[in-house]
């Protein structure tokens, strides 16, 4: 039985699934010469240049491998055969909202609007979860004053969103009264909420605002007490993917693993999110060629693009990751990262880019 892996028929590399001497399992073993200068190929695509001659059976890492990513490139629209999963069967236990949306929790979520509450809230959050059965959540963060334009509108409108997801059966909206972010202009943005399930204060209206906040708590623990899960259908899940710590295992158990959940809920209807921008980078062109149509591919294009040119003007190279935890675990450069990461989004059709907040 051999002790390596070799993922795609086009690749130049194996992973090892056992220690050899010297090298770690996860790591990368020429499984042929490979000449200084050319292409070091896994998953069936390059994930960057070799730095010197590399013989048959050496290993494959920092040492001999450079990433070729750079700044930013121009893309062709090619659109690709898309893989058709079977659509997953069955149902899910879920909390079914007034506007169609379905949660998998029942919570309640404490939202300051401005950084300047966060303690509070985390006291009243404390304090509100042993009132009913249940529990209550707080986000603190930073924000919602001192800032302008794309900044101040993008934490208002997270906010906004918060308040609409469908794994908080009730929310109390926190604000100071006196930062940037106003509740009236909170409010207005915003849009009719159910006045039952969103309740709203103002800290420097109340003598004692952590009583107050917890009569509105205590109101919205009563609303929930009778909420109960219903079945629903795979149509109505929506899933996010994110980072779990990625080693030269991860692009072949858990990852592919996700991508296989992701196409079977995606073909029954549901929703996949895919996240982590920067690490689609070296990867982008398998993502493109699964747009469902011109426009989606060129909004993965300006989004990628538009990430590299942030790092550019920041002076930071867009190769910085993988982390020291990444390459000790078997992974060298941002592609071979990109290659596995990617690959929890599975082998669908991409429907739409969205922007942070949308």
């Amino acid at each position: 039985m051999s002790d390596y892996i070799k993922l795609h028929e086009l690749d130049n590399v194996g992973v090892l699934i056992t220690p050899r001497e010297g090298i770690p399992a996860g790591h990368k073993i020429a499984l042929r010469n490979i000449a200084k200068g050319e292409k070091v190929i896994k998953y069936g695509c390059p994930i960057g240049t070799a730095q010197s001659d590399i013989k048959e059976g050496e290993w494959i890492h920092s040492h001999n491998l450079k990433t070729a990513l750079s700044g930013e490139k121009e893309y062709t629209y090619d659109p690709q055969p898309i893989h058709q999963a079977a659509p997953f069967e069955g149902t899910f236990m879920g909390y079914e909202r007034e506007d169609g949306k379905v949660g998998i929790r029942n919570e309640i979520w404490i939202l300051p609007l401005v950084g300047c509450v966060n303690h509070t809230a985390q006291r009243i959050a404390a304090e509100g979860s042993k009132l009913g059965p249940a529990p209550v959540y707080t986000f603190p963060h930073p924000y919602g004053c001192s800032q302008l334009g794309d900044d101040h509108a993008r934490t208002r409108e997270l906010l906004c969103a918060l308040v609409r997801h469908p794994n908080a059966g009730g929310v109390l909206v926190l604000s100071l009264g006196c930062e940037n972010n106003t509740l009236d202009a909170f409010k207005e943005h915003l849009g009719p909420v159910n006045e039952k399930r969103v309740k709203f204060l103002v800290c420097q209206e109340h003598e004692d605002e952590e009583a107050a906040a917890l009569e509105l708590i205590q109101q919205l623990q009563n609303e929930l007490k009778n909420d109960k899960r219903t079945e629903q259908p795979v149509s109505k899940l929506v899933i996010g993917l994110k980072c779990g710590g990625s080693d030269g295992f991860s692009g072949i158990t858990a990852n592919p693993l996700l991508g296989a959940v992701s196409d079977g809920i995606c073909a029954a209807g549901g929703t996949a999110l895919l996240t982590e921008v920067p690490e689609m980078f070296g990867a982008e062109s398998l993502i493109m060629g699964r747009c469902k149509n011109e426009e989606v591919f060129q909004k993965t294009c300006d989004l990628i693009n538009g990430f590299k040119q942030y790092y550019i003007e920041n002076h930071m190279p867009v190769y910085e990751n993988p982390s020291p935890g990444n390459k000790a675990g078997g992974i060298t450069t941002l592609e071979e990262k990109s290659l596995g990461c990617t690959q929890k989004g599975g082998l669908g059709e991409v429907q739409n880019v969205l922007q942070y907040t949308e």
